[in-house]
């Protein structure tokens, strides 16, 4: 466990901006490049107030002097539990249900008359929202799986995963303040959602559809078999772009052929891996039938 118990005061204190400590050059190199290499994190020398802002308040719930000590707490011993919180703090967690509504329209227009015609072949269909936040994106999805009739477990899955711990539990929780369902069309939540609390909960059979779990994107995968759709949106943007690139081969070998991988609005593949995505709509994707040695060993 991170150690919680305070620390002893340095010698020299830390300089002290007015809105906490100050973030040195040294410092932001240290943190950058403990981003990069867990996370695939490209932040560029003009993030520096952006990073010192958003790390500060980790500063303060473990009680620690300066940045110098946040990165020797992620350097030491207990740092894997710190790593998903300092991911999480540097990138945003913030979304809405049916955010990029054109990628909905797909799913209902083109993917889920294939997908019927995939359950009655006996094949169940598999997506997957990889980066789910707070969870709007994958109950969206399987808002419009049960618009579709398409409940049974049996028949689909949705996996959901974020690197961050807390809003996985958030997540997985299926209940949100009002504020969040914003822009949520009336019916829609008479139709999923019951006041608990004096909160929204998501109904029970969107829930049983999806799972949530923990996942960082740049390790190890232990999903086994391929998915019919991946909606990894607005998470890219965050990653250089060998990374990017490693991330488009993984997706194209755990993508059945004629899947769908669904984008974020500013984001593109790369021109490496072009040959296995054909063009299916705005930022997003169709995987072709093409298969390479460069793909079989992608995950």
């Amino acid at each position: 466990m991170i150690d919680m118990k305070p620390h002893p005061k340095p010698e020299a204190k830390a300089p002290v901006g007015l809105h906490g400590p100050t973030l040195s050059d040294a410092a932001f190199r240290r943190i950058t490049a403990l981003a990069r290499r867990e996370a695939g994190l490209a932040i560029g020398a003009s993030k520096s107030d952006m990073v010192r802002t958003r790390l500060a308040r980790r500063l303060r719930q473990l009680g620690l002097a300066d940045f110098d000590a946040y990165c020797a707490l992620i350097e030491g011993p207990h740092g894997a539990e710190e790593i998903p919180r300092f991911i999480s703090a540097l990138t945003t967690n913030v979304s809405h249900f049916f955010r990029e509504a054109h990628h909905f329209e797909l799913l209902r227009s083109t993917l889920i008359p294939a997908f019927r015609q995939q359950i009655e072949r006996g094949h169940p269909v598999r997506i997957w929202s990889a980066g789910c936040a707070n969870g709007q994106e994958p109950y969206s999805i399987a808002m419009v799986l049960a618009e579709a009739g398409l409940t049974s477990q049996k028949d689909c899955r949705i996996l959901a995963t974020d690197i961050d711990p807390a809003v996985v539990v958030f997540a997985r929780s299926g209940q949100y303040p009002e504020h969040m369902l914003s822009g949520l069309a009336p019916q829609m939540r008479a139709d999923h959602f019951r006041k608990t609390d004096g909160q929204l909960l998501i109904a029970d059979t969107l829930r049983d559809l999806t799972t949530f779990r923990i996942l960082n994107l740049l390790r190890d995968w232990p999903m086994r078999g391929k998915f019919d759709a991946i909606f990894c949106r607005n998470v890219v943007i965050y990653f250089d772009q060998p990374t990017q690139t490693r991330l488009w081969r993984r997706f194209a070998k755990i993508l059945e052929p004629g899947g769908h991988l669904f984008l974020g609005h500013s984001e593109r593949i790369s021109p490496e891996v072009e040959p296995y995505f054909e063009k299916a709509g705005v930022t997003a994707y169709r995987r072709t039938a093409l298969e390479n040695s460069e793909l079989k060993e992608a995950v």
